[in-house]
């Protein structure tokens, strides 16, 4: 296997705009434009990273605009050697109902060269009857999916409520659908002390055993998205769990990013924290090329 002192990572969480797209796109606020290719490309170098999963957005909650599958497959038409992508579905597309025909829609994608489905971001219930929809679609299409969970009906996310019995649900339901967990509200429940009103931030501290450890044993299609603050966050706060957490799950993290703006830097921090536990023995080389490649490889078969 490869030293992970040089092994290029695989970003399975990445979000950009194409060059000519991007001036056109709505801004946030002042400082907030989405970060576009060649922006991306300048991070990844710097990262180590050879190639990133980018993920659309199609559900309008939470935002100025959304950016469809196509742009993300011209993407990678344009850079095939630093690009992937997902499409993505809005679950109340077609009909709006839970018989809408997505599954023709998802295959178009498929053999468009789609690798999975996400960022869903829909803020419905996790087992609302259209997300069942869309979820058995991807299952039946062997395409993963990437899931941003949400607290309430406020923003963007799909909806569970404390302890993520929605999500457990479909973990059950659809067993062969392989589902990357992510956000706040997922990563929160990496310790038992998550509660309501630290659900949707980054609490601090040691970590007790809690809620996705539990789900992670009880289904083997349940993964982990280690992008964003939420992700890293969930590592950093507890080096002792981390290294615990690593060695039990290693087949089944995956390394992401998830910046949106060309000045994040978040992602360096958690970078050197994975490569320090490394040098200091407390995970293996081997897990931690797992984690910033080779599971990805084998997630998407790459």
């Amino acid at each position: 296997m490869e030293s992970y002192k040089t092994i290029k990572k695989i970003d399975v969480h990445c979000h950009a705009l194409d060059n000519t797209y991007a001036p056109y796109f709505p801004p946030i606020y002042e400082d907030y434009k989405i970060i576009t290719e060649d922006e991306l490309i300048a991070f990844y170098d710097k990262i180590g990273t050879e190639k990133g999963v980018l993920l659309p957005i199609a559900a309008a909650e939470g935002q100025y605009s959304t950016y469809a599958s196509e742009i993300m497959k011209h993407l990678t038409v344009k850079h095939p050697d630093r690009f992937l992508w997902f499409c993505n579905v809005d679950p109340r597309a077609v009909d709006n109902t839970p018989n809408s025909n997505l599954y023709d829609v998802l295959a178009f994608y498929k053999n468009l060269g789609a690798k999975g489905v996400g960022e869903i971001t829909a803020n419905i219930y996790a087992d609302d009857p259209k997300m069942e929809n869309l979820f058995a679609a991807c299952e039946a299409l062997e395409l993963p999916v990437t899931i941003h969970i949400s607290d309430g009906f406020r923003s963007y996310g799909i909806v569970d409520e404390l302890g993520l019995p929605r999500l457990e649900k479909m973990l059950k339901k659809y067993p062969k659908l392989k589902v990357l967990g992510h956000s706040q509200c997922f990563w929160c429940e990496m310790s038992a002390d998550c509660t309501e009103e630290l659900r949707y931030g980054y609490p601090t501290g040691k970590v007790v055993e809690g809620r996705i450890t539990e789900l992670m044993r009880k289904y083997d299609n349940l993964y982990c998205d280690v992008s964003a603050g939420s992700g890293s966050n969930a590592f950093m706060r507890d080096r002792e769990y981390a290294a615990k957490f690593i060695a039990e799950f290693s087949d089944r993290i995956l390394y992401g990013s998830d910046i949106c703006l060309s000045f994040q830097t978040f992602p360096f921090a958690f970078d050197e924290f994975l490569k320090d536990m490394v040098e200091k023995g407390e995970i293996s080389e081997e897990n931690y090329c797992k984690i910033v490649r080779y599971n990805a490889v084998k997630l998407l078969n790459l």
